[in-house]
């Protein structure tokens, strides 16, 4: 078999082929009930990548060693190709080292010299501006032929790995090549990341343009996070045990706490990052993402609509305090030492203003005005240098309605527990009351833990992985729709003008937690951050 597949798995690529797609989580859910679990595993057709941005991080970091590892894990179509289109006098052999370096470097699975020359003879390379139609019209050519030769179909996936700015010139150089338009019994799809907009405005605006050239269907906003294992594990532990979900409501839950902490600083991202900050990059996509999956309701089936309707259900809930001085804050990260090593402030990185008041640091507090949620607050944190470089969801359970013990008994005993820990550590984490070995009757916190590394003999994939394929296969849940952006953004643009009216963000040091007015922002709520 002349393809990428693995042989082990050759067998079962005509009978995946002829079940036909299987919905996202469904097959997880119900491996009993799907015969496609893990021997009959799904397998991109025909298809060509075209990657745009192909030099840029991003691309060598993730998405080359991404589809290096679809290959080698067997699930790449016989003839796959990748192009790529960049701003470089190259031929092909010379995005097809950058390729092989990137696969080299950063690929999750072992480098094996038979996938890569199969993976080198679909490789291919178009040099041009996004501004020059004669590149894209090169482009068209160069497409047509891999059809021909490749026996590709003329089913095309447009990643734009590009700054926002560029996304309406390339959407429009495609449909005016008509690389967008699908031909009969084949498909095109565009792939854009995050920021999708950088307010509710141009969310509006960057979707018209969009969808003036793809439909809806074929478009696929890429938010990482949704391809994480234990993200979709959210929607596992919740619907597929009886264990959680009846008290996964305002009758035990206290709060919610939503953090994504980073060690890092912005690095090489000057550009990107300064007049975007910490709530746009994070806070709009990832975390309210996040908080949509823990808050709500169970879907009719895994499918895209069922799925999506759900989460926007949520999302049209929430509601911002009325207050947002007293219940926000934002930070803006001094000199100080991280991991042993003196670094600079933002305010002295290379090619930030020094007059900048982009914050490092948001943290926001939300509630959802419905049934199960009323009353129950919703913390969400995000920052650059902070303590250490975790993302997890924390239910934390209310206490006991009456402990039948003195008061020295539990006086060192918090609350209740349930931890989703996203990264770098993925698994779950339990924390409840136990008593003490001994004569005495004293009781503190202890954990119990889930590990996936621990729990099942094979790494989880890379995110990027499972969205990419889920791209070539045309299976939509796990890509946000442009109503659920939408929305966020009307979230998050009244807490955008509020701020901007506040002058400098607060400072706080390097390898902290953040910024004073974020403990104060728990503490009025009698509450405290999680300690990570």
């Amino acid at each position: 078999m002349n393809d990428l597949a693995a042989p082990a798995e050759e067998a079962v690529v005509a009978a995946t082929a002829a079940a036909g797609p299987a919905t996202t989580l469904d097959v997880a859910l119900n491996p009993l009930r799907d015969p496609r679990d893990k021997r009959l595993p799904r397998v991109a057709g025909p298809c060509v990548m075209v990657l745009f941005g192909v030099t840029g991080d991003l691309a060598k970091r993730k998405l080359l060693p991404a589809i290096y590892d679809l290959g080698n894990r067997g699930l790449l179509p016989p003839g796959f190709s990748l192009v790529g289109f960049a701003r470089r006098d190259w031929k092909d052999q010379d995005f097809a080292q950058l390729t092989h370096d990137a696969v080299k470097e950063h690929a999750r699975t072992p480098f094996r010299e038979e996938v890569w020359k199969q993976l080198r003879e679909g490789i291919h390379f178009v040099p041009g501006e996004f501004t020059d139609d004669g590149a894209f019209d090169a482009l068209a050519m160069a497409l047509k032929e891999i059809d021909e030769t490749r026996g590709t179909g003329g089913n095309y996936a447009f990643y734009l790995s590009v700054p926002p700015k560029f996304f309406p010139t390339v959407v429009k150089q495609l449909k005016r090549t008509g690389l967008a338009d699908a031909p009969p019994g084949s498909w095109r799809r565009v792939v854009i990341e995050k920021p999708f907009g950088h307010d509710l405005k141009s969310a509006h605006e960057l979707n018209e343009i969009t969808n003036e050239a793809f439909a809806e269907s074929a478009i696929f906003r890429i938010d990482h996070y949704l391809g994480k294992e234990t993200v979709q594990n959210i929607l596992a532990l919740r619907f597929a045990n009886n264990l959680y979900e009846p008290i996964w409501n305002r009758s035990y839950v206290d709060h919610v706490q939503i953090t994504m902490a980073e060690d890092i600083g912005i690095g090489g991202r000057a550009g990107y990052y300064d007049g975007i900050g910490a709530a746009r990059d994070v806070i709009q996509n990832h975390l309210l993402q996040l908080l949509a999956l823990v808050a709500m309701e169970d879907p009719t089936s895994f499918d895209a609509s069922a799925l999506r309707r759900e989460k926007e259900k949520v999302l049209k809930a929430v509601r911002l305090p009325a207050d947002l001085g007293l219940n926000t804050a934002r930070g803006q990260y001094d000199a100080g030492w991280q991991g042993g090593e003196k670094v600079v402030g933002y305010l002295q990185e290379e090619g930030i203003p020094p007059t900048s008041t982009t914050e490092t640091y948001a943290a926001i507090k939300l509630e959802i005005a419905n049934r199960r949620w009323a009353g129950v607050p919703f913390y969400l944190r995000t920052g650059k240098r902070l303590g250490r470089r975790v993302t997890e969801v924390a239910v934390v359970f209310q206490r006991a309605p009456h402990l039948p013990f003195s008061k020295t008994d539990t006086e060192i005993l918090g609350q209740n527990a349930l931890v989703i820990r996203v990264q770098p550590d993925e698994g779950v984490t339990v924390r409840f009351g136990s008593k003490v070995p001994g004569t005495a009757m004293e009781v503190r916190d202890v954990s119990m833990d889930f590990a996936y590394g621990e729990s099942f003999m094979e790494s989880s994939p890379e995110a990027y992985e499972r969205l990419l394929l889920d791209v070539m296969i045309g299976d939509p849940p796990l890509f946000p729709h442009q109503r659920e952006v939408e929305l966020s953004w009307k979230i998050l643009d009244p807490i955008e003008d509020f701020w901007h009216t506040q002058g400098q963000p607060e400072g706080y040091p390097s390898g902290s937690w953040g910024p004073e007015s974020a403990d104060a922002m728990m503490a009025r709520d009698g509450r405290v951050w999680r300690r990570l």
